[in-house]
C-alpha cells in the first residue's frame, strides 16, 4: 500500500456496471442495473429504457420531481431495496451551481450515482514548528466505515445550507468547536472523485477547509457520531495512510491534498508529481 494507492482507490470504477441516469435529457448520473429493474414498478416516475433511465417527462417542475421520487424511495425502503436510511435532503443538481433538479434521500444517492457534496476540516495545531492533526474515529454505529479515522470535523451537504454554514454546524455538533473559532477555518479547494462503494456509484465532491486551533484545544463529541479524538504528527498521519487501511476512503485524499500545500511532501520524493496531479484528478 502506498500513498499513491489511497488516491488511486477513489477513482476505481466501471461504467459499464450501470445505466445512465437522465432528468430532462440530460446525464445527472449512472444508475445501478438493478435499480432500473425496479424502478420498472414505477412507470409514472421512471421511464426504463434498455440503455439509460430518466425522470418521467411530465413531472416538470423541482417539487413535483422531489415528491414522485422521494415517495419511490419510501417504498424501496420498506421492500429493503434501501438501507441505512437517514432521513436527510440532498439536493441534486447536473452540477454545482446548476439549476436544482429535485431532492432525494441520502441513503438513495449513490443508487443513482449522482453528484453529491460535502465538508471535510483539517484542524491541526502547531509543536515546536511541528504541525500535529486532530482525527476522529468513526462510532461502531456509522451505516459507512464504522471505526474508520475521520476528519475532527466532516459532513455531506444537505438540502439548502451552504458549505460555511455546514462547516460550522457539524463543527459544533462533532468536535465541540466554538463557533467563533470555527468561522476562523479557511477554504482550501475542492477534491473530486469518483469510485465504487458496496455495489453503488459515489460521485462526490469534497469541500476543503483548514483551520489552526489553539494548542490546548480538546475535542469532544456531541453527536455520538466519533467514538474518540487523536492528536498526531504528520509523519505518523503519513504512515497510517501508506502502511494501513485504518482511514475512512476519501479522507486519504484530502490529507494528501493537505500534506502537499504544508510542504510536509516535497518534489524531493519520486512519486510527488503523481500524488500533486492525483489528488486535483478529475473524475
Amino acid at each position: 500500500m502506498s500513498l499513491m494507492d489511497r488516491i488511486v482507490s477513489c477513482h476505481r470504477h466501471d461504467l459499464a456496471r450501470y445505466l445512465p441516469f437522465v432528468v430532462r435529457d440530460v446525464q445527472i448520473g449512472f444508475t445501478r442495473r438493478d435499480l432500473a429493474a425496479e424502478l420498472q414498478r414505477f412507470p409514472s416516475v421512471f421511464q426504463v429504457a434498455q440503455d439509460h433511465v430518466a425522470v418521467a417527462d411530465h413531472l416538470d417542475s423541482f417539487d413535483y420531481r422531489s415528491a414522485a421520487i422521494d415517495s419511490v424511495m419510501r417504498e424501496l425502503r420498506q421492500d429493503g431495496f434501501i438501507q441505512g436510511w437517514r432521513d436527510e435532503l440532498f439536493t441534486i443538481a447536473a452540477h454545482y451551481g446548476a439549476e436544482p433538479l429535485f431532492d432525494l434521500e441520502r441513503a438513495g444517492v449513490p443508487l443513482f450515482g449522482v453528484k453529491a457534496y460535502g465538508v471535510h476540516l483539517n484542524g491541526y495545531v502547531r509543536r515546536d514548528g511541528e504541525i500535529w492533526l486532530w482525527v476522529g474515529r468513526r462510532a461502531a454505529n456509522r451505516p459507512i466505515e464504522p471505526g474508520k479515522l475521520d476528519h475532527l470535523v466532516a459532513g455531506g451537504l444537505p438540502s439548502g445550507v451552504k458549505p460555511f454554514d455546514n462547516l460550522i454546524k457539524e463543527a459544533a455538533e462533532e468536535a465541540s468547536l466554538p463557533k467563533e473559532l470555527a468561522r476562523r477555518a479557511r477554504p482550501c479547494g475542492a477534491l473530486s472523485y469518483r469510485m465504487e462503494l458496496d455495489g453503488c456509484l459515489r460521485d462526490d465532491t469534497i469541500f476543503v477547509y483548514d483551520l489552526e486551533l489553539p494548542a490546548d484545544f480538546v475535542p469532544r463529541n456531541h453527536d455520538g457520531e466519533i467514538a474518540d479524538f487523536r492528536l498526531l504528527p504528520l509523519s505518523e498521519v503519513e504512515r497510517l495512510l501508506a502502511e494501513t487501511s485504518d482511514f475512512k476512503f476519501n479522507v486519504g485524499l484530502v490529507i494528501i491534498d493537505f500534506l502537499i500545500r504544508q510542504s510536509y511532501l516535497t518534489p524531493d520524493r519520486a512519486d510527488y508529481c503523481d500524488l500533486a496531479l492525483g489528488v486535483s484528478r478529475k473524475p
